[in-house]
């Protein structure tokens, strides 16, 4: 790989002709006979030639099953496309596959790595999960609902699920029972696995009273199997594993049936329960991991990310490509390690880590310099998602964790399980943008008369189908909330609900959620230009922005977590997002607030903030982690203002 451009370069660095010759995508290419530059072009025939495209992402991928002869049906509903409507497969088998003697999966936590375990010896446990949830009377299409940690447990019921035929939906032990009951309560599943113990920070908790609660509030579940512990008229893991099973037997499902039901945050109501198919989830991750991530057998691939996340089941993918994973359960800095986790990387040799901005952001505010500390020599690429990388960031990797490093921004979102726009092993990374847009996805900018637009900011679309689209949502009137969620704005396209925009050169910059823009005097604002300059003052731990009404017009309100903000502090703020962003990104009002609402899964809540500083009810709270301090906005006008 080559080294960093100097950093005035708006390049920070680009793949050598090696790395090009070596790459997937470069093999890819050879592979439908289409040449690999320039990009666009590739990109342009994998959207229009789609039964062709993802055909050769199953022959390239080596997909094990029968792929039929018909690879794509076209329809007058863009959701109403039809992928290997003849297919037949199964999704452990796929990710089960590689060489057993292999590392399929590292685990660790805040005490480091505790446990490694072979393809051979994981295949081994999966076999005995399914023989025990055969028992149990699991069959194909059950669903089976896990509350579990990041380990290899948790890696074995899903996929002794997913053996079977199942369907697998999940939870994070550290969501409240009201959370977990208005996810996995809304699918009706028939077992229910769960890790009565967790450790975050150093403290030990115990959910074996909340799992209790949950079981008896859930008519469906006809069986509890608890790890770590038993409750009352619970199964145990050890028992549920206690047979002679070696070998798993793999369920033939067609390419459409139901793999996962993944859930929004539900910040603005009940959950949307997204159903996701066998063959779009696994052909969308390997293309994305393989194609784009450069992902190969020798490779290990980490995602700090809970067992909620739409993430962990992209991680899980990772084992198809024949990689190692990293399976990581605990807080990602630790108040005496805050490098905790590259402590873990520098010892399996991790070549990919999968993180957030919100992360990067706490490393550098800590004075974390990784490049003094660690060789890093395995690693090859940083991934960040869950929000937008802005170009401060950009920077700081490349001069305090490592030159020679590929970081890819990628975005997209649970509904489609996979990702819009991401890196490639081809593309230069180029400071505050995504390089490409990835294979197969016909994204497009499109600005308020439905026009494609270039260096101006719209709404993100995709104009054709594309394999791992949700089958619907879960529950009545599935199939109604799904199309109108994603195809009422503009009929016969998908309207994302980001805010961003496209370059000439063919990359693309997030800007945030469309339904959290900021409108003042009419002009679109997204939030994330504001964050990153603020989330970069020292003095700033953390911040949330939203508009308020005022005058037929609507005033920009920033809320910060800070020790003391003064006048000073707050006439600061606003110098540097008017010479950062534009005086249009001034905020007109500054307030001090002790704590800013999240989801579960660290994602910032603009929508609940505005929703109780309008005196208006955030309907479901539990999808925030802290709700408490949403108290603070009922009466934000009443405070104090800078």
């Amino acid at each position: 790989m080559s080294s960093q451009i100097a950093t005035h370069n708006r390049v920070l660095w680009q793949p050598s002709q090696h790395d090009t010759d070596q790459s997937h995508l470069k093999a890819f290419a050879e592979f439908v006979d289409q040449p690999l530059f320039p990009y666009d072009r590739l990109h342009r025939w994998s959207i229009t030639h789609i039964a062709e495209f993802w055909s050769a992402v199953w022959d390239y991928a080596g997909i094990i099953g029968e792929k039929g002869d018909r690879y794509y049906t076209a329809a007058a509903s863009m959701a109403d496309a039809v992928f290997f409507p003849d297919a037949s497969l199964n999704f452990a088998e796929n990710v089960l596959r590689a060489n057993p003697d292999n590392i399929a999966a590292y685990q660790a936590d805040e005490t480091g790595v505790t446990q490694a375990i072979t393809f051979r010896d994981l295949s081994e446990q999966v076999a005995k999960a399914q023989h025990g949830l055969r028992q149990l009377g699991v069959r194909k299409g059950d669903r089976v609902a896990g509350v579990t940690t990041n380990n290899i447990d948790g890696l074995v019921a899903l996929l002794a699920t997913a053996s079977l035929g199942g369907i697998w939906t999940s939870c994070s032990p550290d969501f409240g029972a009201k959370g977990i009951i208005d996810r996995i309560g809304q699918v009706q599943p028939k077992v229910l696995i769960a890790h009565l113990h967790y450790q975050y920070k150093g403290k030990p908790f115990d959910i074996s009273a909340k799992v209790e609660d949950i079981a008896a509030q859930m008519d469906s579940i006809q069986h509890v199997v608890t790890t770590t512990d038993i409750t009352d008229g619970a199964i145990s893991w050890e028992s549920l594993l206690d047979n002679q099973a070696v070998k798993p037997e793999f369920e033939q499902v067609n390419f459409s049936d139901p793999l996962y039901i993944l859930y929004t945050s539900g910040t603005t109501g009940l959950p949307k329960a997204i159903v996701h198919s066998v063959g779009g989830t696994l052909l969308q991750h390997v293309k994305e991991h393989q194609l784009h991530g450069d992902l190969k057998e020798t490779d290990t691939l980490f995602w700090y990310t809970n067992t909620a996340w739409m993430m962990y089941p992209w991680l899980v993918t990772g084992l198809a490509s024949g990689a190692s994973l990293l399976l990581y359960d605990g807080a990602p800095m630790l108040p005496d390690r805050p490098a905790h986790l590259w402590d873990i990387a520098e010892e399996i040799q991790l070549t990919h880590f999968g993180t957030s901005p919100k992360y990067l952001e706490s490393l550098a505010k800590a004075g974390v310099r990784l490049k003094d500390d660690y060789t890093l020599s395995s690693l090859k690429s940083i991934l960040s998602c869950g929000a937008p990388l802005v170009s401060e960031q950009y920077d700081w990797v490349y001069d305090t964790i490592k030159e020679d490093l590929m970081l890819q921004s990628i975005s997209g979102g649970t509904e489609i399980i996979g990702c819009f726009v991401m890196g490639s092993p081809i593309h230069p990374v180029v400071r505050g943008e995504i390089s490409c847009k990835a294979l197969g996805m016909a994204v497009d900018v499109l600005d308020e008369r439905g026009i494609s637009v270039f260096g101006k900011k719209g709404d993100l679309v995709c104009t054709e189908p594309f394999p791992s689209m949700p089958l619907t949502f879960y529950g009545e009137g599935g199939d109604e909330r799904y199309r109108n969620n994603y195809f009422s704005d503009r009929p016969g396209v998908w309207t994302h609900g980001d805010f961003a925009e496209q370059t000439i050169d063919q990359s693309l910059v997030i800007y945030g959620r469309a339904d959290t823009v900021l409108n003042p005097g009419g002009i679109r604002i997204g939030t994330a230009e504001i964050y990153s300059v603020v989330d970069h003052i020292d003095e700033i731990q953390d911040s949330v922005v939203f508009g308020l009404p005022c005058d037929n017009d609507e005033e920009i309100v920033l809320c910060v977590v800070t020790e003391h903000l003064t006048k000073e502090l707050a006439q600061t703020i606003r110098q540097e997002i008017r010479q950062k962003a534009s005086p249009r990104h001034v905020p007109r009002r500054i307030y001090q607030v002790s704590d800013i609402p999240h989801t579960i899964n660290g994602k910032k809540v603009e929508g609940a903030a505005k929703t109780t500083a309008i005196g208006a009810e955030v309907k479901n709270q539990a999808s925030i982690r802290n709700p408490a301090c949403l108290a603070e906005f009922s009466d934000i006008k009443k405070k104090e203002c800078y």
